[in-house]
């Protein structure tokens, strides 16, 4: 296999004549576009299968809420349960992506698949058979810890494929909105599914897709990076995190994960609050809608600012964007509102994902792809369980001071250590 991709590499950005010089000339002079990007050699092999074992992650957390509230009856022990999912699978994906950096995307998926699917069983027939809360988490802390890292095992061959070309702000983009994508459709999926099936098939779907969808993304080896392993002659590398830049994005996307959570609850709690609670889907969708169309555009447009700059043009605006949510009561403004902070979010998120490219040597990209997609989800559970203890405390429209807070606080992080996104590194 290694040998394999070396000669894969070597076709894409070798300095040999021929075809993959030809196709890199290409790649690098033309305007950056979604036509362009999807013409990439073999991406769809791993698109595909990609797309389908990331749609679960978006079906996790609520197939565990809508199970367990219907087996105890509370909403508590549900949340319970889905934020010790959410926070081991934070904690644990770096290490997965540590793993695969190392060994290969196929070495940690393949067990990894494994382990979830047993443990969402597990997870399933422990609440079915109305097990004690201590029980369900037990469960629950593997079925976060093995969710395969998917989406940024597809950015990591996208980097090898495009290898520093103009079209990897377009391929964050485009990975920006497919995860947006499966944010939108993932939970109205596991939500249709419990209410009109059973209340646990959102889960066993999720399984099902889960362990299909990564076998076969497993399986799509020649797109694969090289494993550090193989490719650096055995010599451990240093983990993504001692690079600066990679903290420094770290927090800025506990910002954002900031930003899904408490808008999450809040829009929950706001509506139920005016007796309108059917139209916290349209909101919310309102707020995806936001972020996608964002992702769409920021992918189309040839760049001639550096990701950094308009990192700090980017993330001012999300900030102020949520600045004046706490203080609306009138639905269409708050869907208005709503919509220019889903707008604000993408922009952030292509740009930091597109600066990893550039920051981490390509032996630890994987591990850093996870960094940033775990430091999202801790925020976002984070957020989640303070922004219900405020609308609980304060009202319904406390809620919204978290988006504000983590934000503001990341956005301070980031004005002050900008000097450590240098993209100056060393391959290796």
């Amino acid at each position: 296999m290694a040998t394999t991709v070396r000669e894969h590499d070597r076709v894409d950005t070798g300095p040999e004549t021929g075809t993959g010089t030809s196709e890199q000339t290409t790649s690098r002079s033309a305007r950056p576009g979604y036509k362009q990007l999807l013409r990439t050699a073999d991406a769809w092999t791993f698109l595909l299968p990609g797309f389908a074992a990331r749609q679960p992650f978006a079906m996790l957390t609520i197939g565990i809420v809508l199970l367990v509230q219907h087996t105890t009856g509370s909403y508590g022990s549900a949340g319970v349960v889905s934020a010790a999912t959410g926070v081991s699978m934070a904690l644990f994906a770096p290490q997965s992506g540590k793993l695969a950096d190392r060994f290969g995307q196929g070495a940690v998926l393949l067990p990894g698949v494994l382990v979830h699917t047993a443990a969402i069983a597990a997870l399933i027939t422990l609440a079915l058979a109305h097990a004690p809360l201590w029980a369900l988490l037990a469960a629950a802390v593997p079925a976060g810890a093995s969710v395969p890292q998917v989406g940024p095992m597809v950015r990591s061959r996208w980097a090898v494929k495009l290898n520093g070309s103009p079209l990897m702000s377009t391929a964050a983009a485009f990975e920006s909105v497919t995860d947006e994508f499966t944010f939108v459709v993932g939970p109205v999926l596991a939500t249709a599914l419990c209410t009109s099936v059973h209340p646990a098939a959102g889960l066993v779907a999720e399984a099902a897709l889960t362990l299909v969808g990564g076998l076969l993304f497993a399986a799509q080896r020649r797109t694969a990076p090289v494993p550090s392993r193989l490719a650096g002659g055995g010599t451990r590398h240093a983990s993504a995190l001692t690079v600066p830049g990679v903290r420094v994005l770290a927090i800025v996307f506990l910002g954002i994960g900031s930003v899904f959570g408490g808008m999450q609850v809040s829009l929950t709690a706001f509506t139920q609050a005016i007796g309108e609670p059917g139209i916290n889907g349209l909101l919310y969708g309102t707020f995806a809608a936001g972020n996608m169309c964002a992702g769409v555009v920021c992918g189309a447009i040839a760049w001639k600012v550096t990701p950094q700059r308009r990192l700090l043009v980017a993330y001012p605006l999300l900030t102020l964007a949520c600045s004046t949510l706490w203080a609306v009561h009138a639905v269409p403004l708050l869907g208005a509102l709503g919509l220019l902070v889903g707008l604000c979010i993408a922009p952030s998120l292509i740009t930091g994902y597109t600066l990893v490219e550039s920051l981490v040597p390509a032996a630890a990209r994987t591990e850093a792809f996870t960094w940033l997609t775990g430091a999202v989800a801790l925020g976002q559970a984070a957020a989640a369980t303070v922004s219900g203890q405020l609308a609980d405390r304060f009202g319904a429209s406390a809620g919204f001071l978290v988006p504000l807070g983590g934000t503001a606080l990341a956005l301070a992080t980031l004005l002050t250590l900008r000097g450590r996104l240098s993209t100056t590194r060393q391959d290796g």
